[in-house]
């Protein structure tokens, strides 16, 4: 073939491993040499899917495992079908990715994650409890008895003789937008007004995690091997908000009253001197290996139906990448402020839970401002509705329940008449002359 051509055996060498072009002189002397019809490679679709294959291969999906281009001709020419077919899924991997980024906050472990999906992913690897965190906690108060009405107080002179901070609280026109901030020069923690005294108490707790416990802090960061700057600041302030729900509800004490009470958690909020979403939040970390509580997922949504925060010491679907479905009864809870509304539900792959709801207030600065209310869900699998005081009335009347989905992209249920999108996995022809439940059922 060298000969044939004209030109070195180990330049043909380079043309078959696609490390060189084919120049149009070569070209022209390959069609007369071989007979090649020129029309043949003019129809050859392999010169588009070349620069599509290039740069789906820019993902950063693929930055440790990216090929060369070199190995993209040879895929093209030696398996073009097999290349179509990573270009197809290549394109569906990013609509779909787009489409439960914008409903469900869902990101994955891919760099597209948030740091907010990196930290909970962090979390629900631990099951949500942290054994080291937990002992610091119980340890906080040392051989000091302090009464639960002195929290606050103990808690500013610990920071003043400790660390020499001292704890101002001002007025809300004086920290505007903001409810806690720590001026390092004045080694001052300055509370907002608009903080109530549960609040204050608990903030107070934090700073002490972020000031004294630094360095538990970054073991349990560099044990997670999180690398980003904003996923570790993000896990710091988490873990800080951890140890201290650990320290206000110690964990056998906190368990002892919930299992005693059938997890009420307005008495449990008041019981600790808590909020209720602060006690609904130490109830998915009840998990210690031994003693463990009712495995608890929690959802925080606003009034938009976003999904703002999310705990989880469970591996269910709901849990993970659940709450924008608008069967779920956490959003008709904020027609009615302050009470439990209770829910049984089931998935489409048949998994069933019961979830009770509330609102849940949060501070406001200003008289002209929206109402900041959030509602907050807790759900369990239905293997635990006997331990469950909100479930009891529909354990003896009957239990009814609600077929619910992720959300509407990925539901399967075709004839829901809340539908909002035409779901991916129901790709049926569109019937003119028909009109169903919602405008994507004809």
């Amino acid at each position: 073939m060298a000969k044939a051509l004209g030109i070195s055996a180990s330049y043909v060498n380079l043309l078959e491993n696609n490390e060189r072009s084919v120049s149009v002189a070569i070209l022209f002397r390959l069609m007369d040499t071989y007979g090649v019809d020129w029309r043949d490679i003019a129809e050859d679709d392999n010169a588009n899917l070349l620069p599509e294959l290039r740069g789906a291969v820019q993902d950063p999906l693929f930055a440790q495992l990216r090929p060369d281009l070199p190995q993209l001709r040879a895929a093209l020419i030696h398996s073009p079908d097999l290349a179509a077919a990573f270009l197809r899924l290549h394109r569906a991997y990013h609509a779909i990715s787009d489409q439960l980024l914008s409903m469900t906050e869902l990101a994955g472990q891919t760099p597209l994650s948030s740091p907010e999906a990196a930290v909970h992913d962090i979390f629900r690897k631990n099951r949500n409890n942290f054994r080291d965190l937990e002992e610091a906690a119980e340890a906080f108060w040392g051989t000091e008895q302090v009464e639960r009405d002195d929290i606050y107080y103990a808690l500013k002179r610990r920071l003043r003789d400790r660390l020499g901070v001292r704890v101002r609280v001002l007025p809300v026109e004086d920290m505007p937008f903001s409810l806690r901030d720590y001026n390092v020069t004045q080694r001052e923690i300055q509370l907002s007004e608009a903080l109530d005294h549960t609040n204050r108490i608990f903030q107070l707790v934090h700073m002490c995690a972020l000031l004294e416990l630094a360095p538990l802090l970054d073991g349990v960061i560099a044990a997670s091997v999180l690398k980003d700057p904003q996923g570790v600041a993000r896990l710091r302030v988490e873990l800080a908000n951890y140890f201290a729900a650990a320290v206000l509800m110690p964990y056998d004490a906190f368990l002892a009253e919930a299992k005693a009470t059938k997890y009420d958690f307005d008495h449990l909020a008041t019981r600790f001197g808590v909020s209720f979403e602060q006690a609904c939040h130490r109830a998915t970390t009840l998990q210690r290996e031994g003693a463990p509580g009712v495995p608890f997922f929690f959802l925080r949504i606003d009034k938009g139906g976003n999904v703002a925060k999310r705990f989880n010491a469970t591996s269910f679907p709901l849990a993970e990448h659940g709450g924008a479905c608008p069967r779920l009864d956490v959003h008709t809870s904020f027609r009615t402020p302050g009470r439990i509304v209770p829910q049984f539900v089931e998935m489409p792959d048949g998994g069933r839970f019961f979830v009770f709801s509330r609102t849940v207030e949060r501070p406001t600065w200003v008289r002209h401002a929206q109402d900041n209310r959030l509602a907050v869900a807790m759900g369990c699998s239905l293997e635990h509705v006997s331990e469950i005081g909100y479930a009891e009335p529909f354990l003896l009347s009957g239990i009814t329940m609600t077929p619910v989905g992720i959300n509407c992209r990925i539901c399967p249920r075709n004839h829901c008449d809340q539908r909002a999108y035409q779901a991916l996995t129901l790709p049926e022809p569109v019937n003119t002359m028909r009109r169903g439940a919602t405008r994507f059922e004809a």
